[in-house]
């Protein structure tokens, strides 16, 4: 009898590793092969200088909105003409809530979808002091050592600018979309896109505008940012996740902090945040982490296509790896981050009242509601009372990886940027996309940008650049995508 347990539990081992050696032989590629094309006519220094006219121009978005300066913001709306005068004669300009553009470029074919283009004016602040720590100062545009530098140059004026001058380029061509081409820069992306963006997509569903797809910043062409890929990787958001800010608050009754009761405000908050940091939200690969995965997979070692490839058996191993990796973590389930406490104003006071604000980025699947509901449940505290703070958002819903749209963004990666792996994935932050899905059912979101995992630090930090190599290719993806849809 025991002999034949063995013989079983040997067959049935043997055949549970045969498949995973068969599943890990035949994970296919899902790249395409597409021979690279060289967009010509393209003056380099001509759109450097146009790129680093606007970098001048302070469009810069505040927490504080009373220091908005809305000048620089219609001080690039004219640069904006008169850098792109082609544009300005053929398209049709909106201004929608004073500082946010709306353009469209009318196609020749009223059957044909239209397509939906997005960038921001704006950019953020450079934190006072660093200053100093910039080679060339943060506002100067300059163009030195092959790149152009300054606030905007990767996040995300580069969009606005890189676009125009693909359709000046168009223009000067003599091209004529067959399908309508909206382009949307919204004013104030990096403060909630409330007043934008937001503006922006009501005003075009209002009218019935239905894009075939919407494009707007997200991953980009990362040398190192996935490790066990030797080439790098374009990453192309599908989903998005939400947004959620909660705030903690527990009154007490204050008094000095010589004669305490046997629990302050502060303690009863703090136990209650560290319920939340030790109940983590569950793991979970499915949807646009999934999707990544079965792109990035097949062009890794046989070691990780095994273990890619047989989730089935072995998604356990892979989520304890990639809990290793706050950032690869954050794509397999909703993140938990106590951000702001706040109690007495006096070190011998005790708090009347003591808050926090722990934040949430929500996965597909779950919701503000779901969150807040769990939340309350973690903490099984009535004195803890929770409430949600402005500005959340429920996750998108997933773009479809098999659409043709999703074929012609691809293509067009493989041609500009030969080499590069394309692979959907999971936006970890907010953007103004998360505004256009009530217009688009595929909403994507790539920057064409080529850059070391290294340079991403640059984006809201020290020394933001792009190289005007890149900036090129940034311009001929634009000219490019245009085509490709169109045919």
């Amino acid at each position: 009898m025991k002999m034949k347990i063995i013989i079983a539990i040997s067959a049935l081992a043997g055949i549970i590793i045969a498949t995973c050696l068969i599943r890990a032989a035949l994970f296919r590629s899902k790249q395409m092969a597409v021979a690279p094309v060289s967009v010509e006519g393209i003056d380099a220094r001509q759109i450097a200088e146009n790129l680093s006219k606007a970098i001048r121009i302070k469009t810069i978005s505040f927490q504080d909105p009373a220091l908005f300066d809305g000048q620089a913001f219609r001080a690039f709306h004219r640069l904006l003409e008169t850098s792109f005068p082609r544009v300005h004669k053929t398209l049709s300009r909106e201004t929608v809530n004073e500082y946010s553009l709306l353009y469209t470029w009318k196609g020749s074919d009223p059957g044909r979808r239209p397509i939906l283009l997005l960038g921001h004016i704006d950019v953020v602040p450079v934190e006072s002091g660093t200053e100093k720590d910039w080679t060339h100062p943060p506002f100067s545009g300059a163009i030195a050592e092959g790149y152009i530098w300054g606030r905007g140059a990767l996040d995300i004026k580069v969009n606005v600018m890189g676009t125009l001058e693909a359709v000046e380029h168009l223009l000067a061509s003599g091209y004529k979309p067959p399908q309508t081409i909206y382009l949307a820069f919204g004013h104030d992306e990096e403060v909630s896109g409330l007043n934008g963006a937001r503006r922006i997509a009501a005003l075009l569903k209002e009218r019935g505008v239905s894009p075939d797809y919407v494009l707007d910043e997200g991953g980009c062409v990362i040398d190192g940012a996935v490790a066990g890929l030797s080439a790098p990787a374009a990453l192309v958001g599908i989903a998005e996740k939400g947004y959620l800010s909660l705030e903690l608050s527990v009154e007490g009754e204050g008094g000095h902090s010589s004669m305490p009761p046997k629990q302050t405000a502060a303690g009863i908050l703090c136990a209650a945040v560290a319920k939340i940091e030790k109940n983590q939200f569950p793991t979970r690969i499915e949807g646009a982490a999934l999707a990544m995965f079965q792109y990035l997979g097949p062009e890794m070692s046989f070691a990780n296509r095994l273990v890619l490839g047989n989730m089935w058996l072995l998604g356990g191993v892979l989520k304890s790896m990639l809990l290793k990796s706050p950032s690869m973590a954050a794509s397999i389930r909703t993140t938990t981050a106590p951000t702001m406490l706040q109690g007495s104003v006096k070190e011998n006071l005790l708090p009347i009242k003591a808050t926090a604000v722990v934040n949430y980025r929500i996965m597909p699947g779950e919701s503000m509601e779901s969150v807040i509901k769990r939340t309350e449940k973690v903490i099984g505290d009535s004195r803890v009372k929770i409430q949600a703070l402005e500005g959340g958002s429920d996750p998108s819903p997933i773009s479809d990886i098999d659409s043709g749209s999703f074929k012609v963004l691809q293509k067009t990666i493989h041609q500009i940027f030969p080499g590069a792996i394309v692979s959907p994935y999971l936006v970890l932050g907010a953007t103004d996309s998360r505004y256009y899905t009530v217009v688009g059912a595929n909403v994507y979101r790539f920057t064409p940008l080529s850059i070391k995992n290294e340079d991403l630090k640059r984006m809201h930090g020290t020394n933001e650049r792009i190289s005007i190599a890149n900036y090129e290719q940034m311009v001929a993806f634009f000219i490019q995508l245009i085509k490709n849809t169109g045919s």
